[in-house]
């Protein structure tokens, strides 16, 4: 299974509330979860063949900003 991380601004139980059937529709993720307790806001998807076009896509069709975290220090 493969991971992704990405920076964003979802900040609350709210915000995971509204993002969460954006991305129940990105086929390619089969499970994911955000770090509201990290400064960053970390998403992290994971699922076989992750299409991060399509995350990036439907996090900011929620209204959410979001950032691929490319490398380990990288934002």
């Amino acid at each position: 299974m493969k991971k992704a991380i990405f920076k964003t601004n979802i900040n609350c139980g709210g915000c995971i509330a509204t993002v969460t059937p954006f991305l129940e529709k990105v086929e390619t993720v089969s499970d994911w979860s955000v770090d509201t307790e990290s400064k960053k806001k970390l998403l992290t998807v994971q699922g076989e063949a992750i299409d991060k076009t399509e995350v990036i896509n439907a996090v900011k069709e929620a209204g959410f900003e979001i950032k691929e975290k490319k490398g380990l220090f990288s934002f």
